[in-house]
């Protein structure tokens, strides 16, 4: 088997070879935008609409009873080293893409094994399960899992070494879920979304061994700053004030009430907490850093009805309403509403084109319960600089199943991209309407279907030549 190494493009592959890509990296952390952007591109205007490029199928495990990638949960493209890693819970292991070319590397495997999907009595149990989230900081990488489990990776061996495993709450058996990562100080911010309360855990990383080191646990009731009902999902570290932010999806006993929280890791306090209306505030992205703005894409999982006080009913008279928010977290100020985007989970900041993409759970156009969600459902496409949705791009969602090979329904909710290409990256559940437009490539067993501006792509060819 070929090393790791040599799975990353050239020459990026040679500088893991010496200090000078450590270097490097340690001072790239704030991913610039490529050498190729020209103002256009820092502008957000794309000559081109999104469009499907290819399809990476996910090969399935012996383990996997499914079979195919059904059940996954965060995805995470480092930038640094142009990788794709992806929660695959079907086959309890992180899915590895080559984020240049599109080629599927490898399957990380965790001793003891990650949870898995994991149903009882035939319904599935996403507290139960994992893998659940994933960061990269080359050489390393963090994975969590149910039993509060958080587990490292040195990414520079083949297969990746596992480094260390550490539990955020002795004996319980809740999953930890995601989890963000302040490299400059080398700690991770990691939540239990399912306990009763959420909490988060500060977690040391020592830069040299990827050794994990449990410190202290933040709760997030009412006594400790942020009445959370409804658990807490994506956190993201922010260089800029050296605060965590996490999403809330409801605050208090009003269902249409969420927020952002900021968190001192120094004290590991909740500081303050910014209001989010008819939201659920679920995904987090940073946005652009320049200029000034100190903008962010929250993710709305929770579709309100136009009323914006109550959950939209599907079998009631009043039409949906789904959104997507843009805060800024220098004070919490709403910048925009993006009709038309909402109820998915993961969103991504990409500043190579300078757009914000989300992801969709329900169909069609998202808002119908992720249990019976089938056929096609949208991801936005919004534009940072003027702060408007530029499009919606079809993916697929698959149906739940019963019987032999059951598994819950899949929904297209993970996405990150690639700044160095543009290309989007959405996981797929296993589908036999999804082929990619060469025809070489299917999803009958899941997939990872990858998005792009076809035009930049011939634009880049022409230079590299």
């Amino acid at each position: 088997m070929p090393s790791f190494i040599s799975y990353f493009p050239t020459p990026l592959g040679n500088f893991f070879k010496g200090a000078l890509f450590t270097s490097l990296l340690v001072a790239g952390l704030g991913f610039g935008n490529p050498v190729w952007a020209d103002d256009d591109h820092n502008r957000g205007e794309n000559d081109g609409a999104l469009r499907l490029l290819s399809l990476t199928p996910v090969p399935v495990a012996k383990t996997n009873t499914t079979p195919g990638m059904y059940v996954f949960d965060i995805s995470f493209v480092d930038q640094a080293t142009q990788t794709y890693y992806l929660a695959d819970r079907s086959n309890a292991v992180v899915d590895v893409v080559n984020a240049a070319t599109g080629a599927f590397v490898t399957q990380i495997a965790a001793k003891p094994a990650f949870a898995g999907f994991v149903s009882i009595g035939g319904v599935a149990h996403n507290e139960l399960s994992g893998p659940d989230g994933v960061v990269s900081a080359f050489p390393w990488l963090f994975v969590t899992d149910a039993g509060s489990r958080v587990v490292s990776f040195d990414l520079r061996t083949s297969p990746p070494t596992q480094i260390s495993d550490v539990t955020t709450k002795a004996n319980d058996p809740l999953r930890a879920d995601e989890l963000a990562y302040d490299p400059e100080d080398g700690t991770l911010l990691v939540i239990n979304n399912a306990d009763t309360p959420p909490f988060g855990t500060l977690i040391s990383v020592d830069k040299n061994t990827g050794k994990l080191t449990v410190g202290k646990q933040i709760l997030f009731d009412a006594a400790h700053g942020v009445d959370a009902q409804n658990g807490a999902e994506q956190p993201i570290w922010d260089p800029g004030t050296h605060r965590f932010y996490l999403s809330i999806p409801q605050i208090g006993a009003t269902v249409s009430n969420g927020g952002v929280v900021r968190i001192n890791p120094g004290t590991a306090t909740v500081e303050t907490t910014f209001p989010v209306s008819s939201c659920g505030p679920a995904g987090l992205s940073r946005g652009p850093g320049n200029d000034g703005r100190h903008d962010a894409l929250i993710g709305c999982n929770t579709v309100f009805d136009t009323s914006g006080t109550k959950v939209w009913d599907p079998a009631g008279t009043v039409p949906a309403d789904p959104r997507d928010v843009i805060i800024d977290l220098s004070n919490g100020s709403i910048d925009a509403q993006i009709f038309g985007a909402g109820a998915g989970d993961e969103v991504w900041y990409n500043p190579g084109d300078n757009n914000y993409y989300a992801t969709g759970s329900g169909s069609p156009l998202r808002p119908l319960p992720a249990a019976t969600a089938s056929g096609s459902t949208p991801l936005a496409v919004i534009d940072a600089a003027d702060q408007k949705l530029e499009s919606l791009v079809s993916t697929f969602n698959v149906a739940a199943t019963t019987g032999t090979g059951a598994h819950p329904a899949s929904t297209a909710h993970s996405v990150p991209a690639n700044s160095a290409n543009n290309h989007v990256f959405v996981a797929t559940g296993g589908n036999n309407a999804l082929l990619s437009p060469d025809g070489k490539s299917n999803c009958l067993t899941g997939c990872i279907a990858i998005f792009g501006h076809p035009d930049e792509d011939l634009h880049r060819s022409a230079d590299n030549h």
